[in-house]
């Protein structure tokens, strides 16, 4: 049983969540999130804390973003575009049990605003080829997966990178495998 409540997009999710795991979801429906819900999602962290598991799209993005602005300190699990699509759909409903266990073992926490700040500089993301590099974009999911902080634009990869204190050795054994094509 995991502890913390999983906010997930849709009853599809909430469904493929609990074929992998015992769980309680909340289910956003959509990226019109409505004050009732960003409610229920401030309750749940105060009192059993949230994992945020939307998507892997600029929806589920958008829906992150939305609600970890509102209710900061949130676990936030990442599963890879490949391991959530079936048929051109892109969704945590897609995934296979084993994906989702491995996702949600693999949290990663938002260091809360002002606390500390990660060791990652913006000039490590353009030294990376990760920003300013005629295949960041690509360079940015694979290191996104090995990271285990998922697929970004650069600057949100940058506010991942610090946000979740990914330190300087991650990223260095992260950007290793990547050269050495372990992803």
């Amino acid at each position: 049983m995991i502890k913390e409540i999983i906010v997930v997009e849709g009853k599809d999710d909430t469904v493929a969540v609990k074929r992998a795991v015992e769980a309680d979801t909340i289910e956003t429906n959509g990226s019109a999130i409505g004050e009732e819900v960003l409610r229920r999602i401030e309750l749940a962290q105060e009192r059993r804390g949230v994992i945020i598991f939307t998507d892997p799209d600029h929806a589920g993005e958008r829906i992150r973003k939305i609600v970890a602005k509102r209710v900061p300190g949130c676990k936030h699990a990442f599963l890879p575009q490949e391991k959530a699509l079936y048929k051109g759909d892109i969704g945590i409903e897609n995934a296979s049990p084993d994906a989702i266990r491995q996702a949600l073992s693999e949290l990663r926490t938002e260091n809360p605003e002002g606390e500390g700040a990660g060791e990652i500089t913006w000039d490590d993301l353009m030294d990376a080829g990760l920003i300013v590099h005629s295949d960041a974009a690509n360079r940015r999911l694979k290191m996104g997966k090995l990271l285990g902080i998922g697929y970004a634009n650069g600057k949100t990869f940058f506010k991942r990178c610090t946000s979740f204190r990914i330190s300087r050795t991650e990223f260095v054994e992260a950007l290793r495998k990547m050269q050495q094509g372990q992803e």
